[in-house]
């Protein structure tokens, strides 16, 4: 355990003085269930706690940085940064989700791999830095590794109504999802999305839910599209 916990502060880049802290960040209630714990022992409260801190730090940043954005426009992009898909993106550049203490069940579930279990430990990671370091560490972490790349992220998540949007500039009305195929078993399925303009495949994407893998479509297509536009 302690070599698990060493490798994650290396990820993160920040070394906690109570490792306490950063094993109950990984501890998912199934787990804290398994050991006697409870929910109370679980990365739950720090989850709570991590949300506000993220919030705040996100919300400090979009306002120092979008000087002229109006308060309907900076929710929204706050939004599109801090969601449950853009967190869990984040977290699995890092490999968090390597790092989660899973009951038995929750992982032969494929627990591991749903983008609210390791959305829920990034912010009870953050919760657990903010705790152990302050705010001067916890905005840090969130600089870094959260907030870092907002154009993309806000892509990602509005991938499809953006990609609408270039589509009808160009005249390109008709988009078209397509499942390709679906892998694994019943409780950690992947699907396969392709997503096609007027006909010609743009880009693929791979979900543990269909609108995770259009959104991951949807993305790739933009991602083409403004290369082609380049050239």
């Amino acid at each position: 355990m302690k070599e698990n916990l060493s490798t994650l502060e290396e990820k993160i880049g920040y070394s906690f003085k109570n490792k306490l802290l950063l094993h109950q960040a990984m501890l998912h209630r199934s787990y804290a269930n398994e050991i006697g714990a409870g929910r109370v022992g679980s990365n739950e409260r720090l989850e709570f706690l991590g949300d506000a801190v993220l919030e705040l730090i996100s919300s400090r940043f979009l306002y120092d940085t979008y000087k002229n954005m109006p308060e309907g426009d900076l929710t929204k992009k706050r939004a599109s940064l801090v969601c449950e898909p853009s967190l869990a993106r984040c977290a699995r550049v890092l490999g968090l989700q390597d790092h989660i203490l899973l009951g038995r069940g929750e992982e032969m579930g494929g627990g591991r791999q749903r983008d609210s279990i390791v959305s829920d430990a990034t912010e009870a990671l953050i919760g657990a830095i903010f705790l152990d370091g302050g705010l001067k560490n916890a905005k840090a972490f969130i600089l870094t590794h959260i907030l870092n790349d907002i154009e993309n992220q806000q892509l990602f998540y509005d991938s499809k109504t953006i990609l609408q949007e270039m589509t009808q500039e160009d005249g390109q009305q008709v988009i078209e999802y397509r499942l390709l195929g679906e892998e694994g078993p019943d409780h950690d399925k992947r699907f396969r999305f392709q997503v096609l303009l007027r006909g010609v495949p743009m880009g693929e994407g791979v979900g543990h839910n269909k609108k995770a893998a259009e959104m991951e479509a949807a993305y790739q297509a933009i991602l083409r599209l403004k290369q082609e536009r380049k050239a």
